[in-house]
């Protein structure tokens, strides 16, 4: 009854083909959030998949409607041993992206799990079945071998991140009582490399808005018109040239923190961002000067425009088209205040002369940040854990560069907030062939297995 022992059990798991027996039956579950007519599937995912897989567990599993009109159901399952010893509460999402079928290369299917080397290719191989699915049979090689967990511990599972976590707020608001913990320990997101086991503490917020500039009902013929009407796509090109320097320096104040706290330049310091094989280039010269790659992505802001249209981009007209529109993010730190960064805009472009764009705040995209302190008690014992289990110095940063919506857990539940990574960053999320290494899969197994054994056995200020 050792910790070695239960390690053992989890990588025999892995290595006898059970990890990707289990893997595969759960990427077969079309859990498309973003499609219509999926929500019997989402349902079908938390009852007939992972909820046996819990109760087998000793977990206690209730299903609880989402508060939200339209959003997708929540699994709660809870293992409560002792009232008096520490209790955890984890996070998953059974939902994934639009499978994307016709994209994926020769001989790959979102829904059949396939191995070729040592990469799983599936959708929510990475995102997120992959990961929970580490998590559970991490679980269930502590109970093998010690027989009880030595701890408490709550899950909730939604079916709705991949479109913003409908009903998750209100959930929290609602079940705080239910939900009440010492700690979070979810999985989800990427390593800040392949080979460094990875903590992250919280996530950086996204606030998605629209800008266009609209002149005129209809298109112009730009041989009888050009030269004579002001061209929308003009304009809004000019504007938008604004908000950065060439090499993407944000120039709105406000959007950027002041400074980055002592902690986190700390955390940092030793942060190399590598996404691996597949990953691009890093532009060294792009975003803010005089910061480290791992202080732009974790510890300041970004300003990106993804989308961009004028006129028919696929059938181009000789006519001067009556609108132009643009879709922006902005990806910041707990260090500037989101709520300020659209009056900051339109301040600015009035400035700037360009009082004809118009700023529309998305309705959806939109996710607060998070982060724990680094010095928290709760992540010394995370990263001396994992050090313990695989001879490596975690990386631990203070936030993610995406998003997710720890805010609810960190802010409305008011917890400390582990996420331990089993993917990386080149592995095709929310892209064609999406994939989970095999490597940082039974590694991941390993990490959880010596984590939930800790826990059990000395968690922290024992």
């Amino acid at each position: 009854m050792t910790r070695t022992a239960a390690i053992a059990a989890a990588r025999a798991y892995f290595d006898q083909g059970e990890f990707a027996a289990d893997l595969a039956r759960r990427v077969a579950y079309r859990t498309e959030s973003q499609e219509e007519g999926r929500e019997a599937e989402l349902r079908r995912y938390l009852t007939a998949e992972l909820q046996p897989a819990l109760e087998k567990l000793g977990f206690a599993c209730t299903l609880l409607d989402n508060p939200t009109q339209g959003g997708g159901p929540f699994l709660y399952a809870e293992r409560i041993e002792d009232p008096r010893a520490p209790t955890v509460l984890s996070y998953a999402h059974g939902d994934v992206i639009r499978g994307q079928d016709a994209q994926w290369r020769a001989g790959l299917s979102p829904w059949t799990l396939t191995q070729e080397g040592g990469r799983l290719y599936g959708r929510g191989s990475a995102d997120n079945k992959g990961q929970h699915s580490i998590n559970l049979a991490a679980l269930a090689a502590v109970l093998k071998v010690r027989g009880r967990l030595g701890f408490n511990l709550k899950l909730i599972v939604e079916t709705g991140e991949e479109i913003g976590s409908p009903g998750l707020k209100e959930l929290c608001e609602r079940e705080g009582a239910r939900l009440k913990a010492d700690v979070l320990i979810a999985s989800d997101g990427p390593r800040v490399s392949p080979e460094r086991p990875t903590i992250f503490l919280g996530s950086r917020g996204a606030l998605n808005f629209d800008l266009s500039v609209t002149l005129r009902p209809g298109a112009h013929h730009s041989g009888n018109w050009g030269g004579l009407l002001a061209n929308p796509a003009i304009i809004l090109a000019h504007a938008l040239a604004t908000l950065t320097s060439p090499t993407g320096q944000m120039r709105v104040p406000e959007w950027r923190p002041k400074a980055i706290p002592a902690s986190v330049r700390q955390a940092l310091r030793d942060i190399a961002v590598d996404g691996g094989d597949d990953a691009p280039r890093i532009d060294p010269e792009w975003g803010e000067p005089g910061l480290t790659a791992a202080e732009k992505v974790y510890g300041f802001n970004s300003f990106e425009i993804l989308a961009m249209t004028a006129g028919n981009p696929q059938a181009p007209v000789n006519a001067i088209p009556p609108s132009a529109s643009a879709h922006c993010q902005i990806r910041f730190t707990v260090d500037t205040d989101p709520e300020t960064f659209l009056p900051a805009l339109e301040r600015h472009f009035a400035a700037h002369g360009f009082p004809q764009v118009r700023v529309q705040r998305a309705r959806k995209g939109f996710l607060r940040a998070s982060r724990t302190d680094p010095d928290n008690p709760w992540v010394r014992w995370a990263a001396d854990s994992l050090q313990r289990t695989t001879d490596k110095r975690p990386a631990v940063l203070p936030n993610v560069g995406g998003s997710l919506p720890n805010d609810l857990f960190a802010g409305t539940l008011g917890l400390p907030t582990l996420w331990v990574p089993h993917s990386y960053a080149a592995c095709g999320q929310h892209a064609p062939n999406e994939h989970l290494l095999a490597a940082l899969a039974r590694e991941g197994l390993e990490m959880m297995t010596g984590l939930f054994w800790d826990l059990g056995e000395r968690p922290p200020g024992k």
